[in-house]
């Protein structure tokens, strides 16, 4: 699937420069010369990001305001153009995901939208089906009851296995249980595709708000044991490779091990605190992932202590919080995040997408 870009900028050489960097990395670029047409292109057409010039601020806050309450634009990344550091804050809290700073160089912009790019990919992952066995029973034109499989399943759809073929691009109505709840899941959904062995795949159409809640849940759970059981493997693999840290120096085998276990390896400046109290641990950051980090301090917190680190670079400010898991006395702590809203989970995606793409232009 290609990647798509809006593009609102009154400067041409900006607009020159941006246009060929995101064309060189496959990204689609539209330009759009009015704000006020934003929202009705957005409505019109859905954008993997949106690049919007700050130059005039109050318009661009109120701008960004506008898009992040489109239902369309609900997962689109905002990316702020901007003349200087004071202005970051605002349009951070208005809902952008990170910043390109003026004049807009090309390897500055470069090197952001190629972060951008990897987190597009990764938001379009997101959507992604989970995986399961659930008898079904679907009803559809001419057709009461009939006896179905799903076989995976997403918020925004399903496939399913079907004894019969049914209508091109018809409505179909399901009732389902998801694993270990007994609750009955009720929706319908439009046929998008099938195939000769039976497979069919559904976009939904009407979820009442309880299905939709269950199916939340559900996907949440399953994807958070997931990486919890993916935490785990991480943290039995770390623990034993801290013999060679000890010894020494000896990060790079560390490292380069983390770099397998989806870990990047890096070094971030950050402030930790523990969760109620207001002061300051200044530390740094040695490895990062989606799911957790490693904080190196002389005086690690406790195991289980609930911690919120906080991580500037030159492009966003990152605020997370975790809990302090594996401790290593005199050297530091692995820290899982409790990432509860798809801002969080975006800006820390975002913030290893930016140190990869860093790291790749060493």
């Amino acid at each position: 699937m290609s990647l798509s870009s809006l593009l609102i900028c009154p400067d041409a050489q900006a607009v020159q420069v941006l246009t060929k960097i995101l064309r060189e990395l496959d990204i689609q670029v539209e330009y759009c010369a009015d704000l006020a047409l934003v929202n009705q292109r957005i409505s019109a057409q859905q954008f993997d990001a949106v690049i919007l010039d700050c130059q005039d601020q109050a318009k661009a806050v109120a701008g960004i305001l506008e898009i992040r309450r489109l239902p369309a634009a609900r997962k689109t990344l905002i990316i702020g153009l901007v003349d200087g550091r004071e202005q970051v804050r605002d349009i951070f809290t208005s809902g952008a995901n990170f910043v390109i700073y003026k004049p807009v160089s090309a390897m500055r912009a470069e090197s952001s939208l190629r972060a951008a790019r990897g987190l597009m990919k990764r938001e379009q992952r997101t959507k992604l089906r989970i995986a399961l066995h659930a008898p079904a029973s679907i009803a559809y034109a001419g057709v009461e009851s009939a006896s179905a499989t799903v076989l995976d399943l997403s918020e925004s759809g399903l496939s399913l296995q079907s004894q019969r073929r049914l209508p091109p691009q018809c409505k179909v109505y399901f009732q389902f249980s998801l694993p270990g709840d007994r609750s009955a899941i009720r929706l319908s959904g439009d046929v998008v595709w099938q195939d000769a062995s039976g497979r069919v795949g559904i976009r939904f159409v009407d979820v009442p708000q309880t299905s939709r809640r269950a199916l939340q849940e559900w996907i949440k759970t399953s994807l958070d044991t997931q990486a919890e059981a993916d935490e785990k493997a991480a943290r039995a693999a770390h623990a034993s490779e801290i013999p060679s840290r000890t010894g020494g120096l000896g990060l790079s085998a560390v490292s380069s091990n983390r770099r397998v276990q989806s870990r990047l390896a890096c070094r971030l400046s950050a402030d930790v605190y523990r969760v109620g109290e207001g002061v300051s641990n200044r530390c740094t950051l040695s490895d990062i992932s989606a799911g957790g980090c490693y904080v190196e301090m002389s005086s690690p917190f406790t195991s289980g202590t609930v911690v919120e680190i906080i991580v500037r670079t030159t492009e966003m400010k990152l605020r997370v919080r975790g809990t302090a898991q594996t401790v290593h006395p005199g050297y530091g702590m692995g820290v899982r995040f409790s990432l509860s809203t798809a801002r969080e989970q975006d800006q820390v995606r975002l913030l290893v997408a930016c140190q990869s793409a860093e790291a790749a232009n060493v």
